[in-house]
Order: structure tokens, then sequence, then C-alpha cells
């Protein structure tokens, strides 16, 4: 690289390199107006103060242990249950609804398998039909809607997330094709979006530069090198601090410090794991589920911080997943305690399962919250975060009263810090049509939604 060379950013805010294109996080010098930066601000998708705006769905399996989810009281008045516990500081950045339905997941008359279609109804509202072999049909997902909309807005129009292998073929939950239980995410009718699980592939994906082929060429050269994906792009984060503000320099070292400290939990698992010849796993993959899952998170959220996505779908387990949890003294299954009838041994146990995905959750909403955009709010002030599943009470397997948490601010769109108590069987499509409003995405509807939902 020559280092005579001036410092070019484009509108987007992007360091390159060799192989390597870096988004940046908001910072005030690359505002619009701003001598570094002199494009207007993006029309879709952006806070009152031009800020991006982030959409993300964060789907968990085999419904709640409902009588320990449902809150004590309404508005911003009422009690956190005890499954809640992880998020008390959180308290004033998110709100729990209650009384939201999705009609698609229950029997229209095709039989049992509701774990199918939960999983393809949750962002779909759309009621998954048994068919032949791998003939699909089903209906556009409320984040793809989005992606269609605003994905040009940013270098990836969107993200799909996993932490087990994605499965497109083959009979799953009693004949239903797996697409259906294993893929939140749904491009068409007949297009499942795959869920990646590979920590490795999706940094790659977020900092690596070129298209598939490149980008895995680059991955190869940089791990013979011993490089980072930072190594790559050290001459133009010097020219550009000497431009930036004692706070954004600042935001800057600490952004390149989380990306380095992801890169580098990646390349330990790498380079630590032994290898299972019965059981082969991709490389990168944390040999702990927790530190597989925080990671994942980790990535959401710095999908968000450098704005290289604005709509991210999380599958944090897939419907019907009957993973044990032996850390927690759990050999069981979850799907198997769910089914509990009644026994308060494995009720208790399904609580435990319940509370570790709420901490690591919490921490996910802690992390967007430490994170700043330009204006000095935060990532998760800035954000709309959907944590549920499509099954209320994982014993009765209903498909109302589900367990919904609506996370972030929208930039000051979404009332927080309550309990919001909707009528009996309100469209959870209703909230999806909500949210896309406030995107600026324009949808007449979604899947079985009846309108919009009045005062989130």
């Amino acid at each position: 690289m020559n280092p005579s060379r001036p410092l070019r950013l484009d509108r987007r805010g992007f360091l390159r390199g060799a192989g390597v294109c870096l988004a940046l996080p908001a910072l005030e010098s690359l505002l619009p107006g701003s001598r570094l930066l002199a494009e207007s601000a993006l029309p879709m998708a952006t806070t009152a103060t031009g800020m991006p705006l982030r959409m993300g769905f964060i789907a968990f399996a085999n419904g709640s242990n409902y009588e320990r989810w449902l809150p004590r009281g309404e508005g911003r008045e009422y009690e956190m249950n005890e499954t809640f516990l992880p998020m008390k500081d959180l308290r004033e950045q998110f709100q729990v609804i209650t009384h939201l339905t999705h009609d698609a997941a229950n029997n229209w008359g095709d039989g049992p398998g509701d774990h199918a279609r939960s999983g393809a109804s949750f962002l779909t509202g759309c009621h998954a039909w048994k068919t032949l072999g791998s003939r699909l049909h089903l209906g556009i997902s409320v984040d793809q809607i989005a992606a269609r909309q605003v994905g040009h807005l940013t270098r990836l129009d969107s993200l799909q997330l996993g932490v087990e292998g994605a499965r497109l073929y083959g009979s799953c939950d009693t004949g239903y094709p797996c697409a259906y239980q294993y893929n939140i995410s749904w491009a068409s009718e007949s297009l499942p979006l795959a869920p990646e699980a590979n920590p490795r592939t999706v940094f790659e994906k977020l900092f690596g530069g070129g298209n598939g082929a490149e980008r895995l060429s680059n991955l190869r050269q940089r791990l013979a090198r011993r490089k980072s994906v930072l190594d790559f792009v050290l001459e133009d984060v010097h020219r550009l601090n000497r431009d930036l503000g004692r706070n954004d320099r600042q935001k800057l070292d600490e952004y390149l410090a989380g990306i380095r400290k992801i890169e580098t939990q990646i390349e330990k698992a790498e380079r630590f794991r032994l290898p299972d010849p019965t059981i082969p796993e991709p490389a990168g993959v944390p040999e702990g589920h927790r530190e597989h899952v925080d990671l994942m998170y980790d990535l959401m959220a710095m999908a968000f911080h450098t704005d290289s996505t604005r709509v991210v779908s999380f599958a944090v387990a897939p419907e019907g997943s009957n993973r044990p949890f032996p850390t927690l003294g759990i050999s069981e299954g979850h799907h198997f305690l769910t089914h509990h009838s009644g026994s308060q041994e494995k009720i208790l146990k399904v609580a435990k399962i319940e509370h570790w995905y709420m901490e690591r959750f919490a921490r996910f909403l802690q992390t967007l919250e430490s994170l700043k955009d330009a204006d000095g709010t935060s990532v998760l002030h800035n954000s709309m975060i959907v944590y549920g599943c499509a099954i209320g009470d994982g014993n009765k397997h209903n498909h109302d009263d589900l367990p919904v948490v609506l996370a972030g601010r929208g930039g000051g769109g979404l009332q927080s810090g309550r309990h919001l108590k909707l009528a009996q069987q309100t469209p959870m499509t209703n909230l999806y049509a909500s949210l896309l409003d406030r995107m600026g995405v324009k949808a007449e509807k979604v899947g079985d939604s009846t309108g919009r939902l009045e005062g989130i």
C-alpha cells in the first residue's frame, strides 16, 4: 500500500485492505455533513437522529414454562416472574407482550407436528402443510420482507444465524419436511434461508472482502501468515485517526479491540479443538454450548454496530431441540423435559434451561447497550429485538399466550419498561407489521396479520 495515498471513505464508511472490507461503527466525524463524509443520511431504516435502525428476531425452542414466565400485573408497575431474573438490570430496555398468538402453527387438519409448524410460522405467519418429498410451500418471513426494501442500504441485506447444523432436506416432525422445523427465515414460499452456525463463516461474511471463493482464499492466506483482518487496514486506521475527534478515536479503538477479541476466540477454538474422527465438526465452532451461543450473539451485535446489516434472525435453538445441559446438571433432553406431565422434577429442570437462555439473551442486550452510536445513544436504543417462540406452554403445545419480549426502543419510538397485555388471540404478525412500519418498509400484510398494534 502507498503510505502517501489519501484516505478515501465511501458513504457507508468502510476501511479496505487486501481482501478485507471493514465497516466502521457510527462516528460523529462521519455523520452526514461532516468533513470526512459528505453524503446525506439514508432514507429508510433510520431513527429521527439519523442513526441506523436495526431489526432482530431471536427464536428459542419448545415454548416456555409459562407460569414462571407470565409477569404479575400490567403496565410499568408489573413484577417480573422468575424466568426474567437475569433481566432485572435491563428492566427499562424491554417490554413483555402477552396474548400474542400464531394460529398458523395450529393443526388445520393435517395432524401432529407442532414443532415443525411452529418453526415455520414464527416469522412467516403462514401454515406449513405436510408435503411429499422436498416440495415446500410456506411464505416470505418478516425479516426478508424488510431485507428486500432496506437491504441495499448495507453491505449484507440480512444475516441468518443458528447454533445447530441446517437441514433443508429429509423428513422430520411426524412427516413434515425438515426445512420447516430448522429454518425460520424464508425468502419466498419455497426458499428457506439456512441459519449459519459456524462463527468463522459469519466472521468472514462480515469482515472478509470479495465473493465467497475470494474470501476463502483470503482467509487461508491470513491463517498461513498468522494475520488478523486488522493488519490489512492499519494504514487506513492511522490516517483516519488523524482526522477523528478524541471521542471517536476512543470509540474506534474499542471497536477494533472488539473485532480482535472475537477473532481471537475463533482462532483459539480452531487451534485447541481435539479432532473427533467419528463426529466431524466445522472449524471455528467452540467446544462449549454457552461459548458458542455467546459468540453468535457477539457477532450479531458486531453486525449491528458496524451497520453491516440492519436485519438479523437468530435461531438460538431449532424447534424441538432435545439438547441436554450437562453443565446445569441436566442429562435429559430439553424437548423431552418440556413434556413433564406435571412432574415437579422435570418442571424445575426446564426452569433451569429457560433461565440459562434468558441469561444469554440478557448478556446480548447488555452488549448492545454498551455499544454507542454517533449521537451518543446505544445500539440497543436504536434497535427492535423480538425474542420469542411460536409455542406458548411447552407441555401443552398451545400456540396462543406466546412468550414474547420486545427489546430496544426503536430509536425512541417504542415504549419499554412495561408489561403490555393485549386482547386475547392477537396475531403475532400484527406486531411484525408494526415494526416494519417503523423501519419505513411498505407491507400491507405479514402472513395472517389483521392490522397493526397500537401503542407499542
